[in-house]
């Protein structure tokens, strides 16, 4: 039995991947992000992570406003070398161009949401959020586990000279006015 080779795009090229190139490599796993140019292949996910992602994208659903949509686990392509994949996504109906279209550029995002896991923590606290913010999406939710397994919500809202500021921390229920009114029991 021979073993198959590696695929190609295992070798990046010389300055890395860009965002259109996740659309032309074959094979690649399920929710493959580009983060500076490099290929981030995601773990598999926790009961926390699906029960806290779907509490929160049946919310949004009923709360958003017209003309915005509810986007789950699609890429936004924040520049040419970032293409990250958050959790959640509120965007703005305009930017949609058909059924195969496989990202939303950042402008037309209005809400980001990251639910943490353990693989991802780093990405999630600190690389994700500076390049949300530097790429102007409006308001970010980074969502982790307390002690007990229940969902905390850390909101932030962008100030245009130093990137996101805490606008609430939430521990049993999300009450938020910005980006629009919405309501969640986090218990």
């Amino acid at each position: 039995m021979s073993i198959a080779p590696y695929p190609d795009w295992i070798r990046p090229p010389a300055g890395g991947y860009t965002a259109e190139d996740l659309d032309r490599l074959p094979d690649l796993p399920p929710h493959t992000e580009l983060i500076d140019g490099s290929l981030i292949f995601v773990s598999p996910q926790t009961a926390f992570h699906m029960r806290t992602l779907r509490r929160l994208e049946r919310a949004l659903e009923t709360a958003v406003p017209e003309g915005w949509d509810v986007w789950r686990e699609m890429t936004v392509r924040l520049d040419r070398r970032n293409r990250p994949e958050p959790d959640l996504l509120v965007v703005d109906e305009r930017g949609v161009t058909g059924p195969k279209q496989t990202f939303c550029d950042a402008r037309d995002v209005l809400l980001a949401v990251e639910v943490v896991s353990e693989e991802s923590q780093q990405r999630d606290r600190d690389t994700k959020p500076r390049k949300y913010a530097a790429a102007g999406i409006r308001h970010f939710w980074r969502v982790e586990s307390d002690d007990d397994g229940r969902p905390v919500v850390y909101a932030y809202e962008l100030d245009p000279a130093t990137g996101y500021v805490v606008s609430g921390i939430y521990h049993k229920q999300l009450k938020v006015d910005q980006p629009f009114p919405v309501e969640i029991d986090l218990t």
